[in-house]
């Protein structure tokens, strides 16, 4: 699995410290930016994350403070299905039921414990299909 993650510089340190973690495992990670703590517009990552999963067969994670920026601007993009997940069961529900294809996380208001526990949910959650495929159809009109 291929995961794209992108930040803005609230989200900067946190990425830094999933990336080192992720890095010990099998997966393929590609950091976008931001590359710095300096102050920057989250939309720019946002789209490059979204372009990413949407053209290529991954999935991604975005960090600003609250994650409200980087999770409207990801599901702008016709095939992405961001989610803002704020602890690990709202982000095993995102992959179950809703396809997700992005999480976000609020790197302001949770720990890097929080964070890692949702990004393993996340990653490691198949989406149930059944039901909820006729409502995720109904996302993208």
């Amino acid at each position: 699995m291929k995961i794209i993650i992108g930040s803005d510089h609230a989200g900067f340190e946190m990425k830094e410290a999933l990336k080192e973690w992720l890095q010990n495992t099998s997966l393929t990670l590609e950091d976008v930016g931001c590359h710095s703590d300096q102050s920057v517009d989250y939309p720019d990552y946002a789209h490059v994350v979204a372009h990413k999963v949407e053209s290529e067969d991954s999935v991604g994670i975005l960090l600003c403070g609250s994650a409200n920026g980087v999770c409207i601007t990801a599901n702008k993009h016709q095939g992405i299905r961001a989610a803002l997940c704020w602890n690990s069961e709202i982000a095993t529900l995102a992959r179950q039921h809703n396809d997700a294809n992005i999480v976000c996380i609020p790197a302001r208001f949770i720990s890097l414990e929080q964070a890692k526990d949702i990004v393993h949910q996340f990653l490691n959650t198949a989406f149930e299909g059944g039901r909820h495929q006729n409502r995720v159809n109904k996302i993208c009109m």
